[in-house]
């Protein structure tokens, strides 16, 4: 079979290489060391309730993902005896004044245009499924059908499955591509090693755009996680995201008495720092959620840089013989990680993925004559 190398040992990179091990490649996976976006992020799996204005392909793409991923998911208990944290309770939007009331309305009326199930509630019902809530919350919509996971916990699961699968890691940044006979014929590291494969994987997240030219931009987002003391028992249940006279914010719950607060959407390129200014908005606007939120520890604050495109769509497909990309996947890749897999294993094997990639091709942002920093082999 074939033997691939795929940059970018993230949550996309991790969950490619799993499956194509299992269908008998030979898989090497390039980890830069840099921090993965995945290992930052709050693992909201929200089809529904992320559906935005104009992204009704995205939203069946999503969809799709939902079912890969719990088998995925499932699969990876099984297989290495690690939890992943998978919760089913759903994610509440809540809104607290009329103009929020407004906003959730209309976004609310596009979601059933396009078939995505949602339930529409008073403050009062909201507060009875979510006694801690603030009394100012007005009206609120549950997603019954999404669902979140603990991000760590399933990149730990993902690491071990591909160690049992037998995919190797290779430590280093890839700075090049190697080409001979028209194809890509492996990647250059920058201590100047030149790793050959058959097919390279590009699964890099932002940092793809140094290797190709194909659109994809650095996110910024800070998150908080904060650690509910004993004394106050369960505070949370479902995943919360709140519209706040104007401001948003998510509160997702984890198993052990942990709530992850986000996050920022800052363009400013790949800085990953921790800034005071966040940190106070992503506090103060969670206790205008969830007052008892103050009397939680907080007990991280970190940063990332989420792969964007500009559709906040993924990218994913052929870029040249023996190159394929899967990047771009933005606040997605947790979710469209057991998709992207399936995508990618079906393209090594020369057929086709699912057709809710179709409007998702990878070359779609591309910049003509744009090649990555290259070298020549024979």
């Amino acid at each position: 079979m074939t033997d691939v190398l795929i940059v970018g040992a993230g949550v996309i990179g991790r969950a490619c290489g799993y499956r194509l091990a299992q269908h008998g490649h030979s898989v090497r996976l390039v980890d830069s060391g840099q921090p993965a976006a995945g290992w930052v992020g709050a693992g909201m799996l929200a089809p529904v309730s992320e559906a935005s204005f104009g992204e009704a392909e995205l939203a069946r793409l999503n969809l799709a993902a939902m079912t890969a991923f719990t088998t995925l998911a499932a699969e990876l208990e099984q297989r290495t005896g690690r939890s992943v944290g998978l919760r089913a309770e759903g994610t509440l939007v809540v809104a607290f004044n009329a103009d929020d009331r407004a906003v959730l309305d209309r976004l609310s009326d596009y979601r059933d245009s396009i078939g995505l199930p949602t339930e529409r509630l008073t403050g009062s019902a909201v507060r009875r499924l979510e006694p801690y809530l603030a009394s100012e919350v007005r009206a609120g919509v549950l997603s019954a059908g999404d669902l979140s996971v603990d991000n760590r916990r399933y990149l730990d699961a993902l690491a071990a499955g591909c160690r049992q699968a037998g995919v190797a890691g290779v430590t280093g940044e890839v700075t090049g591509l190697l080409r001979a006979g028209g194809a890509v014929t492996g990647v250059r590291l920058a201590d100047g090693t030149e790793l050959a494969a058959e097919l390279v994987l590009l699964c890099a997240g932002a940092a793809t755009e140094r290797l190709a030219g194909l659109g994809v931009r650095p996110v910024k987002g800070q998150i908080l996680r904060l650690t509910v003391p004993q004394r106050l028992g369960t505070v949370l249940r479902h995943t919360v995201r709140g519209l706040i006279r104007g401001s948003e914010v998510y509160l997702v719950p984890r198993a052990g008495g942990e709530i992850v607060v986000g996050a920022t959407v800052e363009d400013q390129g790949f800085d990953i720092s921790v800034t005071a200014g966040a940190v106070y908005e992503l506090l103060r606007t969670a206790y205008e959620v969830l007052p008892i939120s103050s009397e939680c520890l907080l007990a991280e604050a970190s940063a990332g840089s989420r792969p964007g495109s500009p559709d906040n769509g993924p990218l994913l497909g052929w870029l040249e013989p023996g190159l394929l990309a899967a990047t771009g996947h933005y606040r997605n890749g947790i979710l469209l990680s057991a998709l992207t897999a399936e995508a990618v294993t079906a393209l090594a094997a020369g057929a086709d993925p699912a057709p809710e990639w179709r409007p998702f091709d990878a070359r779609r942002f591309s910049r003509p004559g744009r090649r990555a920093d290259t070298a020549s082999s024979v």
